[in-house]
């Protein structure tokens, strides 16, 4: 065999390890689930420290506020590590799973087979993206003169960001944005934004119909394809973009946004869930939406994020706990909306200005829109469960989707009645 078939075929089994490594799936057997609250200053940058410091502790809570709890999946070898720490920092912490991955086995998601959603999309299951691409494209053809598909963005790996706009009449209307699955791991976020397409176009229900009919709607149920696609091939928990920054992936894109980016509540390394990013707008998926979001200044009255999990509802400001100047309205709105999303099942979401009601952070989607596109009413809501329901929130069972989307859209038919009595649509 010549030198340079040697070299082709060492080459070919180099790629094909490769290859494989990419496609292994990650998985969390006898990792520790742990809750550490930190109850003052000093404790606090003790965690801070070790998020991001290591890939075998994933904190699944921001590391912001003293007295907050923080949930942390620790890889078995470095437990005695951890707990020294902690208990060298008279943090106190306590166990919640002895084995993650049982933890996270045992609650039902239920994922499509691959490629029939076009026929048979329906909220009892989750779908990969390519399947919701596909039924997003029946949509177009299905109902022509109302659906324009739409490409907001790409990503890093050269997918498009593919959403929908809805306009029932082709004219001029108030415009309303809904931006999705911008952190991968929370799947109910697209699987609501789908459920709420759906009803626009085919409900009998009169308050959703006219919703529908009075209001041009952009629907991006998939802000972070990239990240989405990684969670269903390789690791369920994945939040980020996908971007390599030295030996680790991705920065967190609901902290890259060109407004007050990077002043609070996010992370310089690289190897942090809420990696800032090395500038702002430095992931494509940032950048390209917020460009087509810009261009579509003066068409949208209100802007709506999808996220998970907590059962809050959020509004700006995430850099600061200074209100904005139309807070009264924030709260008219808030309040109107809360209440309709517990009257069908009761379910209780709180929330406020997010500096206040959860944590600091800087550089979201939605403060983006408020304070550098005069979108003047911009929420957030952290869709189902309670933080305390599940072992992780992230998973929700599938059986979930349908109830946590019909009091979604029972919300947002009050936002969206609050928005317009106060003007804002005029």
């Amino acid at each position: 065999m010549s030198l340079n078939k040697s070299l082709l075929f060492a080459l070919l089994g180099l790629l094909a390890t490769i290859g494989l490594g990419q496609a292994e799936r990650v998985r969390y057997d006898n990792y520790r689930l742990y809750k550490a609250n930190a109850q003052n200053a000093d404790q606090l940058a003790v965690l801070k420290q070790l998020e991001g410091s290591t890939d075998s502790i994933m904190f699944l809570d921001g590391v912001h506020i003293v007295g907050a709890d923080v949930q942390m999946v620790v890889a078995p070898h470095k437990v005695p590590d951890l707990l020294e720490l902690l208990g060298k920092a008279e943090i106190k912490y306590e166990l919640q799973s002895k084995d993650f991955q049982q933890s996270m086995d045992e609650i039902e998601e239920k994922v499509a087979a691959k490629g029939r959603a076009s026929a048979e999309y329906n909220w009892v299951q989750y779908y990969e993206l390519d399947d919701t691409y596909a039924w997003l494209q029946s949509l177009a053809k299905q109902y022509p003169q109302i659906v324009t598909l739409i490409e907001g963005g790409k990503t890093y790996q050269g997918r498009s960001i593919l959403g929908v706009k809805i306009s029932k009449s082709g004219a001029e209307k108030p415009g309303i944005f809904i931006e999705a699955g911008i952190h991968a791991r929370e799947w109910i976020a697209p699987a609501a934004a789908t459920y709420i397409i759906n009803q626009l176009l085919t409900s009998d229900v009169e308050s959703v119909k006219q919703l529908g009919d009075n209001y041009n709607w952009y629907v991006f149920p998939h802000a972070n394809p990239d990240g989405f696609v990684y969670t269903h091939t390789n690791d369920r928990l994945w939040r980020k973009t996908r971007t390599p920054y030295g030996s680790c992936f991705g920065a967190d894109p609901n902290r890259n946004w060109g407004f007050h980016w990077n002043e609070v509540g996010a992370s310089n390394s690289a190897c942090s869930d809420t990696y800032a990013g090395p500038s702002a707008f430095s992931e494509i998926e940032t950048l390209s939406l917020s460009n087509y979001i810009a261009s579509l200044k003066g068409k949208i009255q209100l802007y709506v994020s999808f996220h998970a999990y907590s059962q809050y509802l959020l509004y700006p400001y995430g850099h600061t706990n200074s209100l904005p100047e139309n807070v009264k309205d924030f709260q008219q709105v808030f309040k109107a909306a809360t209440a309709a999303v517990s009257q069908r099942y009761n379910t209780k979401y709180t929330g406020g200005n997010v500096y206040d009601a959860i944590y600091p952070a800087a550089g979201s989607s939605t403060d983006w829109a408020y304070g550098a596109q005069d979108v003047r009413m911009s929420f957030c809501y952290e869709l189902r469960p309670s933080s305390n329901s599940y072992v992780t929130g992230f998973k929700l069972p599938a059986t979930q989707i349908i109830p946590a989307s019909e009091e979604l859209l029972d919300s947002i038919t009050a936002m969206v009645g609050e928005v317009k009595k106060l003007g804002y649509f005029d």
